[in-house]
């Protein structure tokens, strides 16, 4: 069918796939609609960028966002790693899935689903995450709708996020994965080749190519080592020596990240990742290059297309201190605010009363304070509020220092200088609140 007159439904548009294939399809003169339930400020960049709730949306809702824009393809690429506040695997992989081919067959023209999925077998999917997935497949493949389900392996991107983004600090740090981990097949796609592959399916009329299943991935395969080595060849540390990380501080990792992830935050490491990571990624992607000739990229032509920039090691480097700020200034405030409110109460107190204040406000500033630096780290703790906990503490540590200036100017050089180093905490805090964003 002429691009000229297909139009692409992408959900799911501001995620790592399916921003780029928008864009992609779009350069490629294909009319796109990218649907995401929230898109950043860069990603609205076009009229046909939509905000909505699609998890919220039932099958008649779905069906006129698919008349309403005369869809003839659907490209879904909605994923989550695993449950949590807002995220439901079986929801969005399987109940999702069901509500959308509804929609497909109740609008009773030939629309072609192109499904993002993941490789593997039913038979060793250790995680919710790929049986909720797997359960999607099989949705589709018994609906009688046209349809392409595709499988890539590990995504490689210019852009990074998520389990890419820790893959590039692997490599751009000196700490190794556990030799067991290093050793798992892993075999990646490039990302262009899987918007190349989304465009194949679009150019043609769903009976012409229909009811495939295609890994996308290179030919050969390779390990995780060989991955994250092929990185450290653009990062320029492939002679560093490194120390490889215990296996059970991966363990912890992850568990640390699960339970962050209970706090609305969406760490790169938990135990969904790390059990998908073991498991590995491999397949057969010879019925997908017979079928579209497209020649899958090595991953030495993905990762060594350029060498890489100051930009990129930034990020590869801050990338996992990212998490270590975050939880240092959460302990930061709490365990300050209960030490001045708990522990030391009267040493606290002591300072407003060494200094002149009436003793009727003393106890009052003094329990106000120290609720308010223990309200500013439940803040940050939480993602949702975050940016507003830690605007808050840079508020109160100028308040303290402006405080300290006019009342009490003696704290300033006192001997452990409490009060010269809220200066460079509020650094930390900068420095926090301008790397929030994931996306």
């Amino acid at each position: 069918m002429n691009a000229d007159i297909r139009k692409i439904l992408v959900l799911g548009a501001s995620g790592l796939i399916g921003r780029f294939v928008t864009d992609d399809l779009r350069g490629r003169g294909f009319r796109v609609v990218g649907v995401a339930r929230k898109l950043s400020a860069s990603q609205k960049n076009d009229a046909l960028d939509l905000e909505l709730p699609i998890m919220t949306l039932d099958a008649a809702a779905l069906t006129r966002v698919l008349r309403n824009h005369d869809i003839g393809v659907v490209v879904n690429c909605l994923g989550v790693l695993q449950d949590g506040p807002g995220s439901d695997t079986a929801a969005v992989h399987r109940e999702f899935v069901a509500r959308l081919l509804q929609a497909i067959r109740e609008c009773r023209h030939a629309i072609r689903l192109v499904h993002i999925s993941i490789p593997g077998t039913a038979s060793t999917d250790p995680t919710a995450f790929s049986t909720t997935k797997r359960e999607g497949e099989r949705l589709i493949t018994e609906s009688g709708i046209p349809y392409a389900i595709l499988r890539p392996g590990f995504v490689v991107a210019l852009a990074a996020y998520g389990g890419s983004a820790m893959l590039r600090s692997l490599a751009a740090l000196p700490i190794d994965l556990p030799p067991a981990e290093r050793l798992t097949p892993f075999q990646p796609v490039a990302m262009e080749d899987i918007a190349a592959t989304v465009a194949w399916l679009a150019e043609r009329d769903p009976g012409e190519v229909n009811a495939v299943t295609w890994d996308l991935m290179q030919e050969h395969p390779v390990t995780l080592g060989d991955v994250i080595d092929q990185f450290r060849e653009v990062f320029g540390t492939i002679r560093w020596r490194r120390m490889a990380m215990p296996v059970f501080l991966l363990d912890l990792g992850a568990r640390l990240g699960d339970l962050s992830s209970l706090l609305g935050w969406v760490p790169p490491m938990r135990t969904t990742a790390i059990a998908e990571l073991r498991r590995g990624v491999s397949g057969s992607p010879a019925d997908w290059i017979t079928a579209t000739g497209i020649i899958p990229k090595t991953i030495a032509q993905m990762a060594g297309r350029r060498v890489a920039t100051i930009q990129d090691k930034w990020f590869a480097r801050l990338f996992p201190i990212k998490a270590l700020m975050i939880a240092s200034l959460v302990l930061f405030w709490v365990v300050s605010g209960f030490i001045a409110l708990v522990i030391s109460y009267d040493a606290a107190a002591g300072i407003l009363r060494s200094h002149g204040f009436p003793p009727w406000l003393v106890d009052p500033i003094t329990v106000g304070t120290s609720l308010m630096d223990m309200s500013i780290g439940v803040l940050i703790a939480f993602r949702r509020t975050a940016a507003f906990g830690l605007i808050a503490g840079i508020i109160a540590s100028f308040g303290y220092m402006i405080g300290a200036a006019i009342l009490t100017p003696d704290l300033w050089i006192e001997p452990l200088g409490a009060l010269v180093k809220t200066g460079p905490a509020i650094v930390l805090i900068l420095v926090a609140l301008v790397t929030l964003d994931n996306r």
